[in-house]
């Protein structure tokens, strides 16, 4: 018997950086995909695979009897030499890296979409090159970048304005970042400069052109978290986006641990630890992950951000949602640049400021504990992040059969 397109479940690839940061959110995306009826692969690299293993086998051991999902696979390429971003220790090899990633996994990329024919591809946007690669295959594109939507507007409107250029020559000048619904402004020491990095600025233009030109963008955020920027990207900027988060609800950490403090040398079960009883603040780099994983289990936080959006999420925490307090990081420098020091007594004092016993610590906890209500409602059932799944796999059917016809 012939089985209709329509009656086949919904395919969708993940194809995520080489990098754990870019890898563990896409993971838990297809987690939550998977428990709706959607057949999901994860494309990666033998050492990358190893990251997100176990938390992909609980969970198809877990959705084994639960009607409707699906087991997830991980489809394993090889890549001679550095395999993971974290273990780069220069600019060179950096260079290397990016270029070897484009060079290596593009032909793997292509026979997936022969061999597999999925309805879309949802890709990391540091591989711009896949919105030309998808769209040769006739397959949608779906851009992800692990980022919030406020920083992606700001990183959008620094790549099409160049506000920096126009900025005086003072690493101190405040640079207002145009056509945002806040007033926004950073220092120039906390931006790229162009003319300084014109690798880094050419690559940050490519990937915006390409996930312009995508079928659309997928957050890990959710509405109530970041309402402004959801209608400045919908309306102003006109993109099509669905907002998913917080997908570390997806799988959560099976570790166990005490209630003393200890040191981990790797990655870390950080929603385990943050929903722990015990912590009562969180100081954070301002990766995306760790900052939403910080908002979902309602912990305040001292903000320490160093390069690529950090400085955006910082002004996202501190200014916009106020649950947390700078410690005054001023220069964007990556661990093979230095930086200012910040001095211990000024990190102590801002400690103090959230977990504190003054009128602006209890204001800044409240917000937290109120912002984490929100995130757990959102990814519930006839939440808003629920509902976004739900509403991108139904116009990817619709897409499908209106394709077939």
């Amino acid at each position: 018997m012939v089985i209709k397109d329509e009656e086949q479940p919904l395919h969708i690839l993940f194809f995520p950086f080489l990098a754990p940061g870019h890898l563990i959110p896409i993971a838990d995306m297809a987690v939550l995909f998977a428990t709706r009826g959607v057949k999901c692969a994860i494309l990666t690299t033998p050492v990358n695979a190893q990251v997100i293993r176990s938390a992909v086998d609980r969970a198809n051991d877990s959705s084994r009897g639960t009607e409707g999902a699906l087991a997830i696979d991980i489809a394993v390429v090889p890549f001679p030499g550095v395999e993971c971003a974290p273990a780069l220790n220069s600019a060179a090899d950096r260079k290397k890296f990016f270029h070897g990633a484009r060079l290596l996994l593009r032909e793997p990329f292509d026979r997936f979409l022969v061999e597999n024919r999925p309805d879309a591809v949802v890709t990391d946007s540091f591989f711009n090159w896949s919105a030309d690669a998808a769209a040769e295959h006739g397959v949608p594109r779906i851009a992800f970048l692990g980022s919030s939507l406020f920083s992606r507007a700001c990183s959008g409107t620094t790549v099409r304005n160049n506000p920096v250029e126009a900025a005086p020559d003072d690493p101190d000048a405040l640079v207002l970042l145009p056509g945002l619904p806040h007033l926004v402004e950073l220092r120039r020491s906390q931006m790229t400069e162009p003319k300084k990095r014109p690798e880094h600025w050419a690559f940050f233009q490519r990937m915006n052109a390409a996930d312009q030109r995508s079928y659309g963008e997928v957050f890990n955020t959710f509405h109530e978290l970041e309402p402004d920027y959801l209608e400045h990207y919908t309306t102003t900027l006109g993109r099509r986006v669905w907002l998913v988060g917080p997908v570390a609800f997806a799988s959560k950490d099976a570790a166990t641990r005490g209630d003393r403090g200890f040191i981990i040398r790797g990655w870390a079960p950080q929603m385990l630890i943050l929903t722990h009883l015990a912590v009562g603040g969180f100081v954070t780099h301002c990766g995306w992950n760790s900052t939403l994983e910080a908002v979902s289990a309602g912990v305040p936080m001292v903000t320490w951000p160093r390069y690529a959006d950090q400085f955006y999420n910082e002004k996202l925490v501190v200014e916009l949602l106020k649950v947390g307090v700078g410690v005054g990081s001023a220069d964007y420098a990556s661990k093979l640049e230095t930086r200012r020091v910040i001095g211990g007594e000024l990190i102590a004092e801002v400690i103090g400021k959230v977990m504190g016993d003054g009128e602006e610590a209890e204001a800044i906890r409240e917000k937290a504990q109120e912002l984490g209500e929100k995130a757990r409602r959102a990814v519930a059932k006839v939440g808003s992040s629920y509902d976004d799944v739900g509403r991108l796999v139904e116009e990817l059917m619709a897409r499908r059969s209106s394709v077939d016809v």
